[in-house]
């Protein structure tokens, strides 16, 4: 990789790297994933696109964050970043594989699926999914989630991903005790683009799609009894999920599959809510908002509020 294409690396928004790793960024601000943080300490600087821990330390751009946060060494962080951003960075990856590049920058499906096939959900797990969350179970199904605890009894909410004809490609591990643990890990070679694709095989034509930030809203759309699916960030939407999104909402007459104001989006209260509504209102321009009540942060708060008040 020459200069120019590993500064297109660099020069991704940090912000929505770290959206893209599960972080909450709000007023260029966020929990620090690498040491037990109860106020947000890591700052992100957008001028300089770096960012910075005044608790711990951590600092760095973009593949440094990814390379900490994931656990990953320069190459793996740099493949990461690329096969989500939509670039066409051509690295050390895309040559014959080394004796010097890890084999399993690539995701093992076949490791991952069987866990899938009958999922397990721990006390905890039901616990943040029914009692905290106000979850259908018939989403909770759908959606195979299913937990575990590693070797230090952290429990840990599982999270598969597939492609629209239901292959798994990604995992996402959320970390349901917090503490000085990262809150989200990824299996090395996780392809977490767009989330829930599989609804796609039962949307009707010109039937409503609603477009949510991460995979908790979307549970919570779908318990609501919408059809949704998740993306983490725009800024890192790669250029096959955009293409899919646009056959979505183009007609068939366009070689589509839709047609007329198919996408909707309750985007969060903050601003990188509406700056994903912004970016992807560029990318579908029938894409129609919706607007949270004042007091509700995202569509979880507002399902749950709305849960609440319903007993």
């Amino acid at each position: 990789m020459d200069k120019n294409e590993l500064q297109k690396l660099r020069e991704l928004p940090i912000e929505g790297v770290a959206e893209r790793l599960g972080l909450r960024v709000v007023h260029h601000k966020a929990l620090c994933p690498f040491h037990a943080d109860n106020h947000p300490s890591l700052s992100f600087k957008v001028s300089k696109n770096t960012y910075r821990c005044f608790v711990c330390g951590a600092s760095g751009g973009p593949i440094d964050l990814v390379m900490k946060h994931l656990n990953l060494d320069f190459r793996a962080a740099c493949r990461w970043l690329n096969d989500g951003s939509g670039l066409t960075v051509q690295g050390a990856w895309d040559k014959p594989q080394t004796s010097d590049i890890s084999p399993q920058t690539s995701f093992d499906a076949s490791r991952y699926s069987r866990f899938f096939e009958h999922p397990w959900l721990l006390p905890e797990a039901k616990k943040f999914l029914f009692e905290e969350r106000h979850l259908d179970e018939r989403v909770v199904r759908w959606c195979r989630l299913t937990s575990w605890k590693d070797r230090q009894g952290v429990p840990w909410l599982q999270i598969p991903y597939y492609d629209r004809e239901g292959r798994l490609v990604g995992v996402q591990n959320r970390n349901l005790v917090c503490g000085a643990l990262p809150r989200f890990r990824f299996p090395q070679g996780s392809q977490c683009g767009i989330y829930n694709l599989p609804v796609l095989n039962l949307l009707r034509p010109g039937e409503q799609l609603f477009i949510t930030e991460g995979a908790s809203d979307c549970w919570a759309m779908l318990s609501a009894g919408h059809k949704a699916i998740a993306i983490p960030s725009a800024t890192l939407l790669s250029k096959k999920d955009i293409e899919l999104l646009n056959s979505i909402y183009s007609p068939p007459s366009q070689g589509g599959e839709g047609g007329g104001s198919l996408f909707h989006m309750y985007p969060d209260r903050d601003a990188p809510g509406e700056r994903l509504f912004l970016q992807l209102k560029e990318v579908l321009p029938s894409l129609v908002h919706h607007q949270l009540p004042p007091d509700c942060k995202d569509f979880s708060d507002y399902f749950l509020k709305r849960k609440i008040s319903e007993k």
